[in-house]
């Protein structure tokens, strides 16, 4: 793994476990700067356990997480105001107003974008001073996107953020999050199970399967060269692709070869007749990958 000597997000070694079953088994990942990086994983991968581990709302059993160089544990104050979560579930202090919550909240950060606040608050249409109690699934995940985004952090952490917003508020939130590494090159890592949505913002995808994450590229790259190759195992030992990310192969001797080509080996075997070959959208990709 190429480090990043500058990475918001590096982890090595990470390990956790509960009740004796382990779902991080001594994963290594690290976020460059000014990415945005799709989290993919099946329910229950434990995507959810690695963003808490990373941002050290949970104990780990073994490796190391840090942020911007420090222990994910022991942030200091400076650290923790370039950083912004939105959990997947709500954290919002909900007996108070929207304005309440928020005014408590710039008093923490010396960076406060009262204007984006403002602008937001009224492009989603949320009320001020209504207890936050009243409001529905999806406004407060509106709400919860507002506050993480207020103190312009330089890395966004999102847990499945749109998936209760409606088609308009997701298209919306998604280009404000464009226009943040556009602007201010902030790093965004959020997990996702809507493909289309990432298909519209990632940079980068990365898999998390098994406890590890198993692959991570360009998104862009891993769509326009990676194939499923179906032939003979004989025939498919044969070729030699610049990356292998997954094979099979059944008792009759067939294989199945996920894997990625250069253009001029894809042209060469879009000629053979001993091969199948299938070009995979992102959701075939994420079965394929996690599986």
């Amino acid at each position: 793994m190429q480090v990043h000597l500058n990475a918001p997000v590096h982890i090595q070694g990470l390990s956790k476990s509960f009740s004796g079953q382990a779902v991080l088994k001594n994963l290594d990942w690290q976020i460059a700067p000014g990415s945005i990086v799709g989290l993919l994983g099946r329910n229950g991968a434990g995507k959810s356990t690695l963003i808490e581990c990373l941002l050290g709302l949970r104990d780990i059993d073994g490796g190391t997480s840090s942020l911007y160089g420090e222990a994910a544990g022991q942030l200091s104050a400076e650290t923790r105001a370039r950083i912004a979560y939105v959990p997947q579930r709500s954290d919002l202090f909900e007996w108070l107003t929207a304005r309440q919550m928020l005014a408590y909240f710039q008093l923490l950060y010396p960076r406060w974008n009262d204007s984006k606040v403002q602008s937001l608050m009224q492009a989603w249409e949320l009320p001020y001073d209504k207890a936050i109690n009243k409001l529905s699934v999806g406004q407060k995940q509106r709400l919860s996107i507002i506050r993480a985004l207020a103190h312009d952090p330089e890395l966004l952490i999102l847990d499945e953020p749109v998936s209760s917003l409606d088609p308009a508020g997701r298209r919306e939130f998604l280009r404000e999050l464009i226009d943040r590494v556009i602007e201010k090159q902030t790093t965004i890592v959020f997990s996702t199970h809507i493909l289309s949505d990432l298909e519209r913002v990632a940079m980068d995808v990365a898999f998390l399967s098994d406890g590890q994450i198993v692959h991570q590229q360009s998104l862009d790259d891993m769509m326009d060269n990676t194939v499923r190759i179906t032939g003979s195992s004989t025939v498919l030992r044969q070729l030699h692709p610049a990356k292998i990310l997954r094979q099979t192969e059944n008792a009759s001797g067939e294989a199945k070869l996920l894997a990625q080509f250069s253009h001029e080996q894809l042209y060469a075997l879009e000629a053979r007749q001993d091969v199948r070959i299938d070009k995979l959208s992102l959701e075939d990709l994420f079965i394929e990958m996690t599986c």
